[in-house]
């Protein structure tokens, strides 16, 4: 760790394999099924009164597997287990679209904060996959692994900070409150 970022301003999870279990392409809300940990770990920044938010890859919308429609009904069952998110958006594109959102192009993050009204610097991005952390490096965010069942060992051994489950990675971004550490 390092001194001289902010403070923690807010906290982005990506949705599948993070905070949800991973159904390629779910369209359909009653497969939504929160990972081990994971309301608890949401719980735990909110009541640090730390905004909490969703940036999500959903190339099924522009593969025409799902539709915007699936994906929001989706993330609205995903807030009916959680909590309601401070913000949820999502990248609709196929990897071949060359956008600006598809992490691990940060834009998802950058807009993020900037509906959040916070720093990048401020900001702690988990996932499960190295496009997770790449993307929040490159808005100049603080990204956390951590690995699940899918997540591949190279991703795993190129990560800068990991965590062994969700509330692991939870305690590492809360540690920067009002510490000005980044992690």
């Amino acid at each position: 760790m390092s001194t001289g970022a902010p403070a923690l301003a807010a906290v982005l999870f990506d949705r599948d394999g993070t905070l949800i279990e991973d159904v390629p392409y779910n369209g359909d809300p009653d497969l939504v099924v929160p990972v081990a940990g994971a309301r608890a770990a949401v719980r735990r920044i909110r009541d640090a009164g730390i905004p909490v938010g969703l940036v999500s890859n959903q190339s099924g919308i522009g593969r025409g597997f799902i539709t915007h429609r699936d994906v929001v009904a989706v993330n609205r069952r995903l807030q009916e287990h959680l909590g309601k998110l401070d913000v949820c958006l999502y990248c609709p594109h196929s990897a071949d679209a060359g956008c600006d959102c598809r992490k691990p192009a940060p834009g998802l993050v950058l807009i993020a904060c900037e509906i959040l009204r916070v720093d990048p610097a401020a900001v702690v991005v988990i996932g499960d996959t190295e496009a997770d952390v790449r993307a929040a490096h490159a808005a100049g965010a603080c990204g956390i692994l951590v690995p699940n069942a899918v997540t591949r060992p190279d991703e795993v051994a190129r990560a800068p900070l990991t965590a062994d489950d969700l509330s692991a990675a939870v305690g590492l971004a809360l540690a920067r409150v009002g510490t000005g550490v980044r992690v």
